[in-house]
């Protein structure tokens, strides 16, 4: 496993692909002006991956305009990798947070035209067949807009039978989405490509799956699932579970209540804190791939990926904006501030 400053490096291994949206997230302050801050989830994964110390290429090109480079500059700043370094005429997708009482953001999005959607399955395909050291690939937010599917599930499909571990972030966004049947038909459709499938208990709701608790749900949705193995749900302040198919289940919550600035790249810093963390774990098992790993976790594995992953989301919460944790920061908390675990 390479550090986050090696991943600049053209000879570093790139072990995680990641596909969706970069945008500037407008984000409302108290006096009812706007800062602009980095952000998208999978943009927020793939900086949070390679401050975790991964491999990572983000997929998507990015705009020429102003927002653009200052996207690119962060990326290159924590060692992610561009598999377009050449900037494109489309501008660069807008996001207005307005943040409640409790911190959670409320978004509102501006994305047609725009560079991150500037892209095909072939494309995406092609740029993955050229890193020979890829374990496994992420999309999910945005890119599971129905109008997207020609892009995004072909792509899937084509990872998956190439052996990669395929992760997919349900991470839904309905208010934005024309069509709400569609869009909840193309989240289904990608799930069911996925190893590895995060949502919240929100995500659950949108998604209309049936149960009487988020737990259940989370549950029938993996159970719907057959191809998938593992099951991250999180549920905000209240935690987080991990479910296995193998009936392997794991919950951790913080022991104490943090002081939560804002919860913007939250969840795209616990999805972080998880792949790093397994991904090391099946370095040292050194079995053929990281899909082989993800199928035969145990309950310890589980267990302790969870820890790192929910110190990763609590430190993020700490910082204005998405501020990703480093691997050595995420681990000294994971150990000073051990969770509430069943």
């Amino acid at each position: 496993m390479t550090s986050a400053q090696d991943t600049s490096s053209a000879t570093a291994p790139i072990h995680a692909a990641i596909a969706g949206e970069a945008l500037i997230d407008l984000i409302r302050r108290p006096e009812g002006t706007y800062l602009p801050c980095l952000g998208g989830a999978l943009y927020n994964l793939c900086r949070a991956l390679a401050r975790q110390g991964v491999g990572t290429q983000y997929l998507n090109p990015l705009s020429h305009d102003r927002f653009g480079r200052e996207l690119v500059a962060q990326l290159v700043a924590d060692g992610v990798l561009l598999a377009q370094p050449e900037p494109v005429q489309q501008v660069t997708s807008l996001a207005v947070v307005n943040l409640n009482e409790h911190g959670h953001p409320d978004y509102a999005f501006y994305r047609e035209g725009v560079a991150d959607r500037a892209v095909s399955a072939q494309g995406l395909i092609e740029a993955c067949t050229a890193l020979p050291a890829l374990q496994l690939v992420c999309t999910g937010a945005l890119a599971l807009d129905a109008r997207d599917t020609a892009i995004y599930l072909p792509w899937l499909s084509a990872q998956r039978a190439a052996g990669r571990c395929v992760v997919v972030d349900a991470n839904l966004r309905p208010s934005v989405m024309p069509d709400l049947a569609a869009y909840r038909t193309t989240v289904h459709a990608a799930l069911a490509h996925a190893h590895i499938i995060k949502t919240s208990d929100e995500d659950l709701d949108h998604l209309a799956v049936p149960g009487t608790d988020a737990l259940t749900r989370a549950r029938h949705l993996l159970a719907a699932n057959p191809q998938a193995h593992l099951l991250a749900l999180t549920l905000g302040a209240e935690g987080a579970w991990l479910l296995h198919r193998s009936g392997a289940q794991c919950f951790a919550k913080e022991a104490q209540a943090l002081e939560v600035v804002d919860t913007v790249g939250a969840g795209d810093s616990f999805l972080a804190g998880l792949l790093a963390h397994l991904l090391r774990q099946a370095e040292a098992a050194s079995l053929a791939s990281f899909a082989q790993f993800v199928e035969t976790l145990t309950a310890d594995a589980c267990r302790t990926a969870l820890r790192h992953a929910l110190a990763s989301a609590s430190l993020c919460v700490m910082e204005q904006g998405c501020v990703p944790p480093e691997w050595e920061a995420t681990m000294q908390r994971a150990r000073s501030c051990p969770p509430a675990e069943r």
